[in-house]
């Protein structure tokens, strides 16, 4: 099976550490070079600690949920024979409190907004089994216990 990597890189920079008032801030490294900025939320831990512009675990993880379903969605769309021009999620997670009381990302909804062109347009049924077999396949969302709704936006 394929490995995936990334590096996560914090350093305490001569701050005290030990009296809690340090930034969060650090770096997400992955194996294609890319590097993002990463941060607690500043929901979970206020600024100046936290840095609102970096990516913090809660987004990525919503992130790497819509990715995955919209690589899986393209695949099939173009396997079945429909041409995608623009695909655009707005994809919100939701916390709350699982069973012992600890803070969790309860609940992902996926809103695609899918544009296709060409002789052959997918019907809103097509379309929405498309989104169904995309998150039947998605391996991001078969490795989670968070409930994962997509929500199409076919307007």
């Amino acid at each position: 099976m394929a490995q995936h990597q990334a590096e996560v890189l914090w350093q305490r920079a001569g701050q005290d550490f030990l009296d809690r008032r340090y930034s969060r801030k650090h770096v997400l490294k992955f194996d294609g070079g890319a590097e993002v900025s990463g941060s607690s939320s500043p929901h979970v831990v206020p600024v100046p600690y936290s840095d609102p512009a970096a990516v913090d675990p809660e987004e990525a993880f919503i992130a790497a949920l819509s990715s995955c379903h919209m690589l899986w969605f393209l695949d099939l769309a173009a396997r079945a024979g429909f041409r995608v021009d623009e695909y655009h999620d707005v994809a919100v997670g939701e916390m709350g409190k699982n069973e012992d009381g600890k803070a969790w990302v309860a609940r992902v909804t996926l809103q695609p907004k899918v544009a296709f062109s060409g002789d052959t347009l997918p019907t809103p049924e097509q379309h929405e089994r498309l989104h169904h077999a995309a998150h039947a396949e998605c391996f991001i969302a078969l490795s989670v216990k968070t409930e994962v709704l997509c929500q199409p936006r076919l307007d």
